[in-house]
């Protein structure tokens, strides 16, 4: 009889293992790799424009600089539609998991500038850092170094208030995205929840508002207003079209509508506007939101089109995308170092091409790094939380 009952435990074990081998595998073949291939690309295009547009600026030229923003935020807006759904519980708890994994990190970061300066104040001088932050260009030297944490700074990053980082400057400047990716999912979630049937009047209301904020710059809101109205209007946009596929007979006349919006704001505004192109894209204005239209346009064609089965770098990538994100802070600052000794001996297309290639690899070190810390961080909260919670009788 026992031996009977080990018999059924036993049966009854790899029956249960062979399931849930079986109902991962299915859930890695649910997963859509095209959303993770174009997240990829999207956060490869973003290390490409702060390549070109922060160390960049000592050496590549503005037209170049200008091209890097063909594959720009926008895109991630759009992904975050495609793959959002009606679920307040399991976005919010998303959006609490990001929120938390953010704060490691920024809380790494603070120590990580802090310990830099109480290095270089112990070791070298007041002058030395003044010289190694003057690398980063007049617009971003520090003014006040000190060896006392400033945990207010700290504070603010925790509330999305983006204070410079002194020593990782391009950090902070790129964390405009990770605010209104906040405010941007929270409405969303609430629209797609509350008001499905209704998905098409505020996409309405967003394109409204939008060119009022454009036609009437008087009015243009100061704060996020202006960013989320916009970013909105992709958000919901993109959850209409998920799972759908464009007809082949509308393609050309989508890109034949890029193609004339582009010609007339060159047109309307000169065609020195296409120099102007970053400085329309905070807030959005008419000439930048033209100038996604490319972007969106080629990725919505290809969605559900391109198949994409195997996994690749881009994937890794994109399945990573918030770290890389993280982690191209980082090394985007850090080669600035590079730039300024090399810009002088060689040309700069080359110089370019070694940047980003080292920015590249960079990012993906740091991002192995910064997921360990992450996890880390994760475990010491669970610590805690175990140490701090009633126990039940």
């Amino acid at each position: 009889m026992e031996v009977r009952r080990l018999s059924c435990l036993f049966l009854f074990n790899k029956y249960s293992q062979s399931l849930i081998t079986f109902e991962n595998h299915s859930k890695k073949m649910k997963r859509d790799l095209y959303i993770d291939f174009a997240k990829g690309l999207a956060t490869l295009s973003i290390i490409f424009i702060h390549t070109a547009f922060w160390s960049g600026q000592f050496y590549i030229p503005v037209e170049i600089r200008v091209f890097s923003l063909v594959f720009d935020v926008a895109l991630f807006y759009a992904l975050s539609g495609i793959t959002s759904g009606s679920n307040i519980e399991k976005t919010f708890y998303r959006l609490l998991k990001l929120q938390i994994t953010y704060m490691i990190f920024v809380t790494f970061l603070f120590f990580a500038d802090y310990f830099f300066k109480v290095f270089g104040l112990t070791f070298f001088s007041l002058e030395w850092l003044q010289s190694f932050y003057s690398t980063f260009g007049s617009k971003y030297a520090t003014t006040s170094i000190s060896n006392i944490p400033q945990w207010q700074n700290l504070g603010n990053w925790y509330l999305h208030q983006y204070t410079n980082a002194d020593t990782f400057p391009v950090v902070m400047g790129s964390f405009w995205y990770l605010k209104v990716y906040f405010i941007l999912t929270v409405f969303g979630v609430l629209i797609l929840r509350f008001f499905p049937k209704h998905i098409n009047w505020f996409i309405g209301l967003c394109i409204v508002l939008t060119f009022l904020f454009n036609i009437f710059p008087e009015m243009y809101p100061t704060g996020q207003v202006g960013y989320v109205a916009f970013y909105m209007t992709i958000f919901l946009a993109a959850n209409k079209l998920r799972g759908k596929k464009i007809p082949t007979k509308i393609i050309p006349v989508l890109y034949a509508t890029v193609a004339a919006a582009l010609i007339g704001m060159s047109w309307y505004y000169g065609a020195d506007i296409f120099y102007k192109i970053n400085k329309n894209k905070f807030p959005p204005q008419i000439p930048y939101i033209i100038w996604t239209f490319f972007s969106l346009v080629t990725l919505f064609v290809f969605y559900n089109r391109l198949k994409i089965s195997r996994e690749s770098f881009i994937t890794h990538v994109g399945k990573n995308a918030i770290f890389f994100y993280f982690g191209q802070g980082i090394s985007s600052s850090l080669v600035y170092f590079l730039v300024v000794p090399l810009k002088e001996y060689m040309p700069w297309w080359i110089l370019m091409i070694i940047i980003y290639g080292v920015n590249i690899m960079l990012a993906f070190l740091i991002s192995l790094g910064l997921k360990k810390i992450d996890h880390l961080g994760w475990n010491i909260l669970e610590f805690l939380r175990r140490k701090t919670a009633n126990k039940t009788v």
